[in-house]
């Protein structure tokens, strides 16, 4: 019996033990991460500024210093591009647009060819051709 309690107390008192010390490193590491993300933090502000920041130093830059050869080739070359595809795009509308009123006067004409053919069968007697459609057009 004196043993096992022995045994109980000893297991006890080492997972008391092993508790703190795992709390202890826990801080130590966590202290260790948190200054390495301090670190980090400064390393990342050395490089990287607030976006109003930038924004204020490009429109500075833009004021002060004239665009390089390269930006105004490519600020060019991304105008002619849009103006290409606006063009492509009001001709493509201007195709279907011409396309569609050119179905339209067709199937109009169509509707009013078979009106005038149906007028035409139901007035003739067959004896004399109707007087209007016989005369020659110069």
């Amino acid at each position: 019996m004196a043993w096992r309690q022995l045994f109980l107390i000893s297991c006890l008192s080492t997972v008391v033990l092993l508790s703190i010390l795992q709390e202890g490193t826990s801080a130590s590491v966590g202290t260790r991460q948190v200054a390495g993300q301090e670190v980090q933090e400064g390393v990342k502000e050395k490089i990287f500024m607030q976006e109003s920041d930038a924004l204020n130093l490009l429109k500075k830059r833009s004021k002060r210093s004239p665009r390089s050869r390269d930006e105004v080739n490519a600020e060019n070359r991304q105008k002619l591009r849009a103006d290409e595809l606006r063009r492509e795009y009001h001709e493509e509308q201007r195709n279907e647009f011409e396309n569609f009123v050119e179905e339209q006067n067709d199937e109009q004409e169509e509707r009013s060819r078979e009106a005038v053919e149906q007028w035409r069968q139901w007035h003739y007697d067959g004896l004399y051709p109707s007087h209007l459609y016989n005369r020659h057009h110069i």
